[in-house]
């Protein structure tokens, strides 16, 4: 994979582990991260659209829209 994909995935990573449960926190927090990653694909006009794209994205889904199970530090293989 190149450069850019890595850093995709980890900005999308880092994207999903940072949705809040209330609409209000996945609204701003799709909107930060809209707009950094718009701003890295696209400069200043990217951000614009990213900002719009994901604080939309974080109002209208719902907090158990995106479950992805128990968190890696949760794991019984780690805390052991």
């Amino acid at each position: 994979m190149s450069r850019f994909a890595y850093v995709i995935l980890g900005v999308s990573a880092l994207a999903l582990g940072a949705c809040g449960t209330g609409e209000m926190d996945r609204t701003l927090s799709g909107a930060g991260i809209g707009a950094a990653t718009g701003a890295v694909v696209g400069g200043p006009v990217g951000a614009l659209v990213g900002a719009g794209a994901g604080g939309a994205a974080g109002a209208v889904t719902e907090a158990d829209d995106v479950n992805l199970g128990e968190p890696v530090w949760q794991w019984d293989e780690f805390n052991q």
